[in-house]
Parts: C-alpha cells; sequence; structure tokens
C-alpha cells in the first residue's frame, strides 16, 4: 500500500500519472521504437536510447544502479557496435539520475548547469526521500553516490552520433528549474522529460519553474516542430503534443486567475478546476490539478 507521505511527495512532484509505473520501479528489457533512431525502454521513467553509427546517447537512468545497468545491456544489444555511450538526464530526481552508477566506466555524463546546481542543492535530499516509500526503493538505493558531469552546459549542447545529432537543450523552468530536452535530428523526435506529456497533468516541484515559464518554454519547444515526441511519465506521442500542453497549462492559469480574483481560496479553486478537467477528459488516468493551481495562486502574488 502507497503511503500517505508518498502520495504528498508524488503530487509534489507532479507525477501523480506515475503512481502505476512507480509500483514498478523495475526498468526491463523491451524496446519500443518511436523514431527510425530512437528507442524507448517504457517504465519509470520511460528510457530513451538514441542510436548513430558511432555512438549511442541515452536520457534518463532509471531508480538506482541496477536499473542503469539494465538500460546499459540493451544498449549493448542495440548497438553492438558503438564504442561510445553518452548519457543525460531530463532533470535531477532519482528515477531519471540516480541509475547512473550502474552505467559501465567511460560514459560520458552531460547535464545542463541549472540542472546540475539543483542536483548539487537537492539530489541526495531527493534519494533519501525515494528510499523511504518502499523496501524495494531503499535496496535500489542503497549507497548510490552521483558522480559529477563530464560535461555542463548553459543553453545547448550537441552530440553527434554519426549521422545522427542530439540536441540537448535548456529552454528554463517548467517542472523543475534546469528540465533538460533532448532533440534528435533528423528524426524530429523530442525527448520531452516533464515539459511536455500525454493526458498528464503539469506539477511544478518545490522552487522550480512557474506556469508562465513553463508556457515561455513550451514556445521555445513549439519552434522545433517535432514529429514524434517521447515523454518521461507518460505515452509516446506525435508533435500535436506540444500544443496540447500549452493549451492544458494555459486553461488551468486562467481559470485559476479567475477564481483568484473572485476571492476564492486556492484549495477550492482546485477542487473545482480538478472536477471541470475530469468532465473535459474523462479518459485520463488523473486531473488532479490541485498543486498546479497553488503554483499558479503563489505566482500571480
Amino acid at each position: 500500500m502507497t503511503s500517505l507521505s508518498t502520495l504528498l511527495t508524488l503530487v509534489a512532484l507532479g507525477t501523480t500519472s506515475a503512481f502505476a509505473q512507480m509500483s514498478q520501479p523495475m526498468i526491463g528489457e523491451n524496446t519500443t521504437k518511436v523514431s527510425d533512431h530512437v528507442w524507448a525502454i517504457m517504465g519509470f521513467p520511460n528510457i530513451a536510447i538514441v542510436v548513430g553509427s558511432r555512438a549511442t546517447l541515452v536520457v534518463d537512468t532509471g531508480l538506482g544502479p541496477k536499473n542503469g545497468a539494465t538500460i546499459a545491456r540493451v544498449v549493448a544489444k542495440l548497438a553492438p557496435n558503438n564504442t561510445k555511450l553518452f548519457l543525460t538526464t531530463t532533470h535531477f530526481h532519482p528515477e531519471h539520475a540516480a541509475g547512473e552508477p550502474g552505467f559501465p566506466p567511460g560514459t560520458i555524463l552531460i547535464r545542463d548547469a541549472v540542472q546540475q546546481r539543483e542536483m548539487e542543492a537537492h539530489g541526495q535530499e531527493m534519494i533519501d526521500r525515494f528510499s523511504t516509500f518502499s523496501a524495494q526503493n531503499k535496496e535500489l538505493l542503497a549507497g548510490v553516490v552521483l558522480r559529477p558531469p563530464d560535461i555542463t552546459f548553459d543553453r545547448e549542447a550537441t552530440v553527434d552520433l554519426g549521422g545522427v545529432t542530439a540536441r540537448l537543450l535548456w529552454f528554463g523552468g517548467a517542472h523543475t528549474k534546469g528540465d533538460e530536452l533532448t532533440f534528435v535530428e533528423p528524426d524530429s523526435t523530442l525527448i520531452s522529460g516533464d515539459v511536455v506529456q500525454n493526458k498528464t497533468m503539469p506539477g511544478i516541484f518545490g522552487d522550480g519553474g512557474t506556469p508562465a515559464s513553463w508556457l515561455a518554454v513550451l514556445d521555445k519547444v513549439a519552434a522545433l516542430n517535432a514529429v514524434h515526441i517521447l515523454p518521461d511519465h507518460s505515452a509516446p506521442g506525435d508533435g500535436s503534443l506540444v500544443a496540447e500542453e500549452r493549451v492544458l497549462i494555459s486553461e488551468i492559469r486562467t481559470r485559476a486567475l479567475a477564481f483568484k480574483s473572485q476571492g476564492v481560496s486556492a484549495e477550492d479553486a482546485g477542487k473545482q478546476i480538478s472536477a471541470a478537467l475530469k468532465t473535459q477528459h474523462p479518459d485520463w488516468p488523473n486531473t488532479n490539478a490541485a498543486g498546479f493551481v497553488k503554483s499558479v495562486y503563489a505566482e500571480s502574488q
């Protein structure tokens, strides 16, 4: 049974859609082809593997070294002749970054500088918190020590994999301050982290981005004209997910500001907006907008 403290943490993380995933934190070895050069291991979270003719890039690590080692085995099967392995992370939370020690020696770790500062400030704290969620989590995260990246970048880093270019991008704060996106050329595939999801509510963690900064990030994402999108905690989709994410966030923000101007509390506004979203999207696994509404209220103070 999931504890109340775990549920509250997941709501704060903006991953209420990931409850089912989190109950199965082990990464498997089955892959789904997303585009010509991009494969995904669907799990907690979804792991992207980008394969070029000379090198491979993995995006995110799974929860703890055991999962990282599983991903590395899959990489070796997908691209047995590639001699160079790059690794990057969408943001600093443990299921995205704490599997790094399981990757083979020589793996080149790349991360945007803002995300790295969050990692240094809060990475161990988040590992400790996730370790309390279950006995399995505690085992998976036991003794994890995160190393500094080999490469950090401010706004963009380009990785040549051999016939495939991966653009690692920081456009500003959204779910966290340091959210990183990966755009794969020539596939026009976006590995979107929490910034663009599929039938999933947005959530801002701690002192991450703001609703306004998230919308500004999405404007930059839209200019990429992605054809395929792989989110981290929901199903892959096409480029229309970017516009849908923007509409969702804009609607929640507009409704929340209207309630605030009428003197309605953030708690009551969250309940009413969540109920309306449930009516709009009856097939979504979760329409709880309470956390995001609180972010809107806080931003407009």
